[in-house]
């Protein structure tokens, strides 16, 4: 089944991305029961292709609405779930018998996974950006709860007996100028359908991206970045800037175990994507959507090592006996590990993939599939193969030539054009080009000042860039991120390309529009937006004037400094606001950090008008 070629835009896990070209961008996998067919989510191609395991090839496709992001199959085999990631969300319910969707239900904005209960009655839907788990009874056919969560949901994983799920929040909430700054894991009880614990990870943790829980249901494992964001940007050498890590999480206890480092001393393992456990527990496997691998990490081996109770004289011998004494520099101590880069030697194999952008896995037996989201693969790796002759990639269509928007978008994405693969553009602007809620040092407007990431969208067209408007416009911070941040030669080829994908970027519907228009509270915070004056900078279709002020609120150095007037477009999703991200909420933007109404003259509203004039603004 062909699908024609399209012109238009979808979101991926909130990516906004071209439909140009008619690329598959494979984004997750499942295999069926009995572990003959594999089913590829193909996100900006509309389709879910159904690909035969023992000849290796796609024997059918079967076209679905709205960008399909999730899988996941229905205990008894008969179904499978897909989640249309736009603001609209569904989960569209195939039957895998017939090779139709057969049911369409509503659940919340930009559902980018989804979980089936074991009894098979019920769905837990990763609803992104209303910051929510909807909860589907399958008898009905509707969403019939909402469990708020921290922020941005994209990955969950229910244990065994379905008491507990256990949820990655993409990002940090909460203000970003303090000394803690980290997103959170959720843990639901089902049955109370609320929350009951927020598992902290270290501090700099954000861009959580996949959860899995070990078979015999001990520990639950999570990817992300963590980040030094406390440290100016100087260099990258040993993971100053930016680490790669998975935590693991005690799962009876519902309490955080420990994080370990995937990176090794002098290279780096980009923007950890996709996990799971082999089904006999022996293994953990980890995409690396930026250096384009899979780690294998010995499990057992990892917990040993782990162990609380050794004493640093038993773990130094271990370490020493293992990997040579030139590696005795390991942890002493349980705190020590989340920076000790050699922690994981002797335990960890790095695999590198024959596609570009692998993301979501699966494995059978000892054999790995990985969606290969940029060369439209599966990447498939025997994990008890000889490493010259591992790993391999199946195409899943026809070859594309890239369109510049294309290039641009896998540039972005892809950690080898950095000093020692340590991060790529997308580490700290996740989410096409968006932010990762953390403030940085960038060393471009001095030092010891840093600067909340910004939302790459519509930089093009709002010049000048960065906060302090050192950047004259988003063509020169380009090509100045490519030498100062990734340390690398910006080759015009990728920093031309990185310009066409960034304005290719298209803003997202507010979920805080009901059915697309603006609520009785945000048409009255619309005149107060007037009144307060908020028009005169953030203004005309960009909402922005483009202009630069003293707000009052530059401390230090900054102290009198004038500030670039960001657009507010999508500003519902760039949380925490001001130049160093002090303010949690819009409504603290108007109220506690307005002194003198610079933001706006607001003092003279009331709670009510407050709040009004917040919800206009994040319905921009």
């Amino acid at each position: 089944m062909l699908v024609c070629v399209l012109t238009a835009t979808v979101l991926l896990g909130g990516e906004c991305l071209a439909k140009t070209g008619n690329y598959l961008s494979p984004v997750s996998v499942v295999a069926d029961g009995d572990e003959r067919v594999l089913y590829v989510a193909e996100a900006t191609a509309d389709q879910v292709a159904v690909f035969d395991i023992a000849p290796g090839e796609v024997t059918g496709t079967i076209p679905v609405a709205d960008n399909p992001t999730g899988l996941a199959i229905s205990a008894d085999h008969s179904k499978l779930y897909v989640t249309s990631a736009v603001p609209a969300g569904r989960v569209q319910v195939i039957d895998i018998r017939r090779g139709n969707v057969s049911d369409s239900i509503a659940v919340g904005h930009t559902p980018v996974a989804v979980v089936a209960s074991p009894d098979g009655e019920t769905l837990y839907v990763c609803n992104q950006f209303d910051n929510s788990i909807g909860v589907v009874e399958l008898g009905s056919k509707t969403q019939t709860a909402k469990i708020a969560v921290t922020r941005e949901p994209v990955a969950a994983a229910l244990t065994s007996d379905a008491r507990f799920l256990f949820v990655a929040n993409h990002l940090p909430a909460g203000a970003a100028n303090g000394d803690y700054a980290a997103a959170v894991v959720s843990v639901i009880d089902t049955a109370a359908r609320k929350v009951i614990k927020n598992i902290e990870l270290p501090n700099g943790s954000t861009n959580l991206r996949g959860i899995t829980i070990s078979p015999d249901g001990k520990n639950a494992y999570v990817t992300h970045i963590l980040a030094r964001y406390q440290f100016p940007t100087a260099y990258l050498e040993q993971g100053w800037v930016n680490t790669n890590a998975m935590t693991i999480i005690d799962v009876p206890g519902r309490k955080f175990v420990n994080t370990v480092l995937l990176d090794d001393v002098d290279l780096g393992a980009a923007n950890p994507y996709g996990i799971v456990c082999t089904a006999d527990g022996k293994n953990i496997l980890i995409t690396h959507a930026g250096t384009h691998e899979l780690s294998v990490i010995d499990r057992a081996g990892l917990h040993r090592r782990l162990l609380p109770a050794r004493t640093a004289r038993t773990f130094r011998s271990e370490i020493c006996s293992t990997v040579g004494t030139k590696h005795h520099d390991a942890s002493y101590s349980a705190d020590d590990v989340p920076n000790d880069l050699t922690f994981l030697t002797g335990l960890r194999r790095r695999v590198g993939l024959a596609g570009n952008g692998p993301r979501g896995l699966t494995v059978i037996g000892t054999k790995v599939y990985a969606a290969e989201y940029f060369t439209d693969s599966i990447g498939l790796v025997d994990i008890n193969s000889d490493i010259r002759h591992r790993a391999k990639s199946v195409p899943l269509g026809e070859e594309k030539a890239l369109t510049k928007a294309r290039m641009g978008e896998m540039f972005f994405h892809d950690a080898s054009h950095s000093f020692q693969k340590w991060h790529s553009c997308a580490s700290c602007h996740s989410g096409g080009g968006r932010a990762c809620a953390l403030n940085w040092d960038l060393l471009n407007d001095g030092m010891l000042n840093p600067k909340n990431t910004k939302s790459l969208l519509l930089s093009h067209k709002t010049p000048p860039a960065m906060i302090t408007g050192v950047r004259a416009n988003a063509e020169t911070a380009v090509r100045s991120g490519i030498r100062y941040i990734q340390f690398s030669s910006p080759w015009v080829q990728h920093a031309r390309a990185m310009d066409e994908y960034l304005k290719s970027l298209e803003p997202i519907a507010s979920p805080y529009l009901v059915s697309g228009k603006l609520s009785t509270a945000a048409k009255n915070g619309e005149k107060l937006y007037s009144r307060a004056g908020c028009v005169r900078c953030h203004g005309g279709t960009l909402y922005t004037n483009m202009g630069k002020y003293d707000v009052g609120t530059g401390t230090g150095e900054d102290v009198h400094r004038e500030f670039d007037t960001p657009t507010l477009v999508e500003v519902w999703r760039t949380a925490p606001y001001l130049h160093d991200g002090r303010a949690a909420t819009i409504r603290e933007l108007l109220t506690e950090f307005n002194k003198d109404d610079r933001h706006g003259k607001t003092s003279d509203l009331s709670e009510k008008e407050i709040a009004d004039l917040a919800e206009y603004v994040l319905t921009l």
